[in-house]
């Protein structure tokens, strides 16, 4: 994940992008750009790992994506999100799942405060991003050649 601020990023031309090429685009170009510092706040229950940020007013973020489906919660904030069905503003509270595959990219219009939650077997947070991250598109369809049943439900 990465975070900068109100800083005005140089996208060129987006026409005929899907979402996940936008979102590599952006998170491109504001790796150029000076990045907030957003600490997560790992948790655990039995068989769930939730990931919490709070992200202050005025950051724009992109996040991993992910190999499976996982559940997201906004508990505190506004935010608009970019999705396959274009940018979404969400406010808290919002809960909704991600598709396997999906890369966000968010503008907080207010401090924040989301979490990702995943059912895991493992508590070693190195082996659940090995696990259920992959590190841009490209790897997300290797995954998916290998894994049919994820590639449906991502819709590819």
């Amino acid at each position: 994940m990465l975070a900068t601020t109100n800083t005005p990023l140089d996208l060129g031309n987006l026409e005929g992008m899907s979402a996940a090429e936008i979102a590599q685009k952006i998170e491109n170009e504001a790796l150029k750009l000076p990045q907030l510092q957003i600490e997560t706040t790992h948790l655990f229950a039995h068989n769930l790992y939730a990931r919490e940020i709070k992200i202050p007013a005025g950051a724009l973020l992109t996040g991993h994506t992910h190999r499976l489906s996982q559940l997201n919660i906004v508990s505190k904030g506004d935010i608009s999100v970019l999705t396959d069905q274009g940018v979404k503003r969400l406010t808290a509270p919002a809960t909704f799942v991600s598709p396997p595959g999906t890369k966000r990219v968010g503008y907080a219009h207010a401090e924040t405060v989301w979490t990702t939650v995943l059912g895991v077997e493992e508590k070693d947070i190195e082996e659940i991003e090995k696990k259920y991250i992959v590190r841009g598109e490209e790897e997300f369809k290797k995954y998916c050649l290998e894994h049919p049943d994820i590639a449906k439900l991502a819709g590819d």
